[in-house]
């Protein structure tokens, strides 16, 4: 249920990567509409479901920005999402850290949540380790398979030990 319950963890979602992989996918289906993008036809439509069955409060985290509620949300039977707002500096994190992970944080606000991207890295791993409080689940998704079985069951479990941990 997407419903945004302060309880609920969130799951910030990149696009292009986890849910456009850059590899066609057998699942792809043709083009069927007036899109200006013919990669959305790399979307997995049952991945909208799986999502959804997670439980989490689904945040876009993509720069597809408004677009991923035009464009992507419907193809996944999905509502509109909220979405992360990343600024339009020039600043380039240091260190090797993505220029995502600070912004996510901050809006997490403490809350739990898990990033499903294709860019993570240890160094973002390491850095949320040192700067966030809240519990947090970064996963990097193959970005030439897309989100896989695998994937989600690696969300499955850092969700169901979150709940097994708190009762």
């Amino acid at each position: 249920m997407i419903d945004g319950r302060s309880d609920q963890p969130l799951l910030f979602l990149d696009v292009d990567g986890p849910l456009i992989p850059f590899r066609a996918r057998a699942v792809a289906r043709p083009h069927s509409d007036l899109s200006d993008n013919p990669l959305v036809d790399r979307l997995d439509p049952a991945d909208g479901r799986r999502l959804i069955d997670l439980g989490c409060q689904l945040v876009w985290a993509t720069t597809w920005m408004a677009d991923a509620n035009e464009v992507i949300a419907p193809r996944l039977g999905l509502p509109a999402l909220p979405i992360v707002d990343f600024p339009d500096d020039d600043d380039e994190p240091r260190g090797g850290l993505h220029w995502k992970t600070s912004h996510l944080t901050r809006w997490a606000a403490e809350r739990p949540f898990i990033w499903l991207d294709d860019e993570i890295t240890d160094t973002d791993w390491q850095w949320v380790r040192d700067h966030y409080q809240g519990a947090a689940l970064l996963h990097r998704v193959d970005p030439f398979a897309g989100l896989s079985d695998a994937d989600f069951a690696t969300v499955r479990r850092w969700l169901e030990t979150r709940r097994t941990s708190v009762r």
